[in-house]
């Protein structure tokens, strides 16, 4: 830890109490899958309940008394007993359902340590039992035994987690945080090619690693076959630490093929209970093999050449980026012009893409419609930078990101309105490291508020419809409300299994939007989960997502529009 670089992580006191409370004493992400969580409840609420007992039992063996209140002798005998039951059920957990979340977990390793955890109570209590030093000596061995074997095992958590808990991320979840490159050449930091570039939370993240596999259960690319488990690229960070190993951790940690499977949709994240952040573990390690070693799939070079020369990941001239507005007088503004109540940033998708366009041109009609003050930079608006960040290339990024904002405070914008979640992360999350801070609204929380204030008056319809949550906006940035209020107004809402924070990812992120797909089809699987709702049109909010589930519609063949929630609200207004 003392070696390890500095992580950005600013104050914020009062979340990181309330994160303490609730999901290390409370096990909150624990016990969103109860049996399991309760399991591990029972016996982490069990040991801090019996924790006094150790200093009992040790001045119980150095000849003196100690007057135990018979409230707290029940208490630790209730406890005692549901730290066994939490043992056992653990036991045919592990080896009778055996769940696929444990594959490539050290499985020896977690029997050992229950059976370590159940002779510590066994012992407690045939101590409080049947008496005698004996009984009371072997309670503090077994002890011993476990606090002695509890560094070199995945255990270590037990000690680190709260501290990673502690460092987590209080707000802005989808942010990334950024290289610095005005360093000295001895402090830069390329991302993470060994140990010695791991940041202090890092490391704590591979620490604090349980290997419950939660993670690996959530991962869109492992439920679909690819070579990615996160729980697998923090156990292999953590095995190059306890190693002490320099050699690189892609090829001796981490195999290549999983870092470049990555959607970065968070889905690992917000499973985890300790709070381990492995995006930001696999985009290091992009950042690393990109930038240093200038290795990484061949089918992204288009893209990340594009961003960096044309602005944009199709590469089409900046003249056509509004050319989607032919004919609907919006605004373009031009430098000196006044800044409107709110820029209306239209993203390259939905700028260049013919089936993201719709979404777009919606947006605008509605907005006129509902009387509101805007414009859009038009041939000056640039990739935010987004797909670039997440392939692992640092420098285009933060090209784009100061040219965009230097664009924009020009401009003297202060309020966003973005289609795009991704778009909508990075400037709203993101952005503000370069000097870029402006109140950033997605176009589903705009449009929401406008019905909201009778400024928009759709009719409702009678079809059925189901939504997508997209990663970027209900898990990242914890939109799901806003879109689900138009939905209300479009149709009959229909919810699919995965939805919410828990939302299943199209398959686009992470810059996969323009990488090829080994194995089963991220956005296929989706499409499948759509079409089982029974729904008429799927919803979405993300000119990606428009356009990864589409083609995965047309792949399944299910009768099934998809359609952005701006499209279907125009629908349903009056003329």
């Amino acid at each position: 830890m003392r070696d390890a670089k500095p992580s950005d992580r600013p104050g914020d006191v009062p979340a990181r109490v309330v994160n303490e409370v609730e999901i290390v004493l409370g096990q909150k992400k624990l016990l969103q899958r109860l049996v399991p969580g309760l399991v591990h409840a029972f016996i982490f609420w069990g040991f801090i309940v019996l924790l006094p007992t150790i200093v009992i039992a040790a001045i119980d063996v150095a000849g003196g008394h100690v007057a135990v209140p018979e409230w707290y002798r029940v208490l630790s005998d209730v406890f005692a007993v549901l730290v066994l039951v939490g043992v056992a059920t653990a036991v045919v957990i592990r080896k009778v359902v055996r769940p696929a979340r444990f594959e490539g977990s050290h499985l020896g390793e977690a029997d050992l340590i229950l059976g370590l955890i159940a002779a510590v109570v066994v012992t407690l209590l045939l101590w409080h039992h049947l008496g005698g030093i004996g009984f009371a000596w072997a309670h503090l061995v077994v002890i011993g035994l476990f606090l002695a074997y509890l560094p070199y095992s995945k255990h270590l958590h037990i000690g680190v987690a709260p501290a990673n808990v502690w460092l987590a991320r209080t707000r802005a979840r989808g942010r990334l945080e950024p290289l610095r490159f005005d360093l000295p050449d001895d402090q830069l930091r390329f991302g993470v090619a060994t140990v010695a570039d791991l940041t202090r939370k890092e490391v704590l993240d591979a620490f604090s690693c349980t290997e419950c596999g939660r993670c690996q259960d959530a991962c869109p690319a492992y439920a679909t076959g690819k070579a990615l488990s996160p729980k697998l690229v923090i156990m292999g960070v953590r095995d190059q630490l306890f190693a002490q190993n320099e050699e690189p951790i892609v090829g001796a940690g981490v195999p290549e093929e999983m870092i470049w499977d990555c959607v970065t949709c968070g889905a690992c994240v917000e499973a985890c209970p300790v709070s381990i952040e492995h995006v930001d573990h696999i985009v290091d390690l992009r950042r690393s093999r990109l930038m240093v070693d200038a290795a990484f799939p061949a089918e992204a070079e288009p893209m990340l050449r594009d961003v960096e020369r044309a602005s944009n990941p199709w590469g089409k001239p900046q003249t056509e980026r509004a050319a989607w507005a032919d004919g609907l007088g919006v605004r373009v503004l031009e430098p000196g012009d006044p800044a409107p109540e709110v820029l209306y940033w239209v993203g390259c998708a939905a700028s260049f893409d013919e089936r993201a366009r719709a979404s777009a041109v919606a947006t605008a009609k509605l907005l006129q419609k509902a009387g509101v003050d805007f414009a859009m930079l038009g041939p000056r608006e640039g990739c935010t930078g987004d797909p670039a960040r997440r392939m692992g290339n640092e420098y285009v990024f933060q090209a784009a990101a100061e040219q965009n904002v230097a664009t924009l405070n020009e401009q003297g914008v202060t309020k966003i309105v973005a289609s795009c979640p991704h778009c909508f992360n990075t400037l709203a999350n993101e952005y503000g490291d370069f000097g870029g801070r402006y109140e950033v609204l997605h176009h589903s929380e705009l449009l929401a508020q406008l019905v909201d204030e009778g400024r928009l008056a759709p009719v409702a319809g009678s079809g059925s419809v189901t939504y997508h949550d997209s990663c970027y906006l209900a898990r990242h940035n914890d939109v799901r409300v806003e879109p689900r209020k138009l939905l209300k107004v479009i149709g009959q809402p229909v919810e699919m299994k995965r939805s919410g924070r828990q939302t299943f990812c199209c398959g686009a992120g992470g810059a996969h939007m323009w990488m090829e797909e080994r194995g089963t089809q991220i956005n296929v699987e989706r499409a499948k989960e759509a079409a089982a709702t029974g729904a008429e049109t799927l919803a979405v909010a993300c000119p990606f997502c428009t356009v990864m589930l589409d083609d995965g519609v047309r792949e399944v063949g299910a009768e099934l529009r998809v359609a952005d929630v701006a499209t279907l609200l125009a629908e349903t207004l009056h003329d």
